[in-house]
């Protein structure tokens, strides 16, 4: 099978050259401040105009305003689709599944790259199946009645530790040293991105493309959060574990860190940019001064909300100090208040769990949450799921937080 289509790789350092065509209808953007710091968690229902966001259409404009500015301030820029794409989908002899690979070129240069899939064990039915892309490998039980196509994003991008900046097959089709270059995660969303054009042209992989989710733990958290976050195909994100850099809001996490004998006890952009290569080098800028990041016009809250209004689940562990608790579960007590005013609130799960092993997922405590939304957003059951809840001792106060009000979006 053959994919083909203009290959669109957005360039510029200034913001005015990246967002140089709004989408029809939306209005022109404002450029961003960086002059003043501001504590408090950004309004997404302002534009950087000024002019509020009132309806459902405006905020379709507000999230490409939103996705221009973390892709210029701190995850690097995502290319359009390639020059070519090409695919090739090997059933294993017994039925089970297959490899996927995939064969893309663009710019002159060609990569190979390949999924494994793995479909439902049941005894009726030959798909489509819905799916859910797990990068690099599962870290919660396999849902009944889904494939598992495992993307080895790593090999796309490395990230191993600060030296894997530039490596992997991404950066074979894609050689930029530029600060607003990919970042890691930005290159797993776009490979990602790759295997749903291959899903949504073909059926040959027997995956049905209208229900099809992704997951991660720790790391690869953070990194299912990016790729829901930038393809709006995805019916579902289980963000499991993510910590600073996922669900946890820069703003929030400064605040809960704590230095004990010269160490964070909290990820905090400053350390997480020395860590590894999961950011832009652009966003090195705010993340090595001192509360550099409060003059970022965003923060994760905004980050979430690019997913709505479509399926988010957030899994959170309170045994680690590290992933910041406190700061995720305020980040997505304010990411909720997008999916209110979409009218979606059901479409968004939080759930934090008492301590556990790092990416044990706790069947016990989380599995009856986790099939709901599993059940809901790709087996399409109608079903309420209605989850918001940490099993800590601490509260979130939103309004010492944010300065804004919830829009109503009709």
């Amino acid at each position: 099978m053959q994919i083909s289509g203009l290959f669109c790789l957005l360039v510029g350092a200034l913001f005015n050259v990246v967002t140089a065509a709004p989408a029809p209808g939306c209005p022109l953007s404002g450029s961003p401040s960086f002059t003043t710091k501001n504590p408090l968690l950004p309004n997404p229902f302002e534009f950087l105009s000024g002019a509020p966001v009132s309806s459902k259409a405006d905020w379709s404009c507000r999230r490409q305003e939103i996705s221009t500015l973390f892709q210029q301030y701190e995850l690097g820029i995502k290319p359009g689709p390639p020059d070519n794409l090409q695919s090739d989908f090997q059933k294993y002899d017994n039925g089970t599944g297959g490899n996927l690979t995939l064969t893309i070129s663009s710019g002159g240069n060609t990569i190979s790259w390949s999924a494994t899939v793995v479909y439902p064990n049941v005894t009726t039915g030959s798909g489509p199946y819905p799916a859910l892309i797990a990068l690099d490998s599962l870290t919660i039980p396999r849902p009944d009645g889904v494939a598992i196509i495992t993307a080895f994003v790593s090999q796309f991008a490395q990230q191993d530790n600060s030296t894997s900046r530039g490596k992997g097959l991404y950066y074979e089709l894609f050689p930029d040293n530029s600060p607003q270059a990919a970042s890691a995660m930005m290159a797993w969303s776009w490979g990602v991105s790759r295997i749903l054009d291959v899903l949504t042209s073909s059926t040959d992989v027997g995956i049905d493309a209208t229900h099809v989710g992704v997951v991660g733990c720790s790391r690869w958290g953070k990194g299912s959060l990016v790729v829901a976050a930038f393809d709006e195909r995805l019916a579902l994100a289980i963000v499991q574990e993510s910590g600073s850099g996922g669900t946890a809001c820069w703003r929030l996490s400064d605040v809960e860190n704590v230095s004990v004998n010269g160490s964070d006890t909290v990820q905090t952009a400053h350390e997480i940019v020395g860590e590894n290569v999961w950011f832009s080098q652009e966003f090195e800028v705010f993340a090595n001064e001192t509360d550099g990041t409060q003059r970022l016009p965003f923060d994760h809250h905004m980050l979430a909300g690019l997913v709505a209004p479509r399926g988010l689940f957030v899994i959170d562990n309170l045994g680690y100090k590290w992933l910041s608790p406190w700061s995720s579960y305020g980040c997505m007590t304010v990411a909720r208040e997008v999916y209110k005013a979409l009218g979606a609130q059901q479409a968004f799960g939080y759930s934090e769990a008492a301590n556990h092993t790092h990416c044990q997922f706790p069947v016990a405590d989380q599995g009856g949450e986790l099939d709901t939304y599993v059940n809901k957003y790709l087996l399409g059951q109608q079903i309420e799921s209605n989850v918001f809840r940490t099993e800590a001792n601490f509260t979130f106060d939103e309004a010492e937080w944010i300065d804004w009000e919830t829009a109503t979006l009709s």
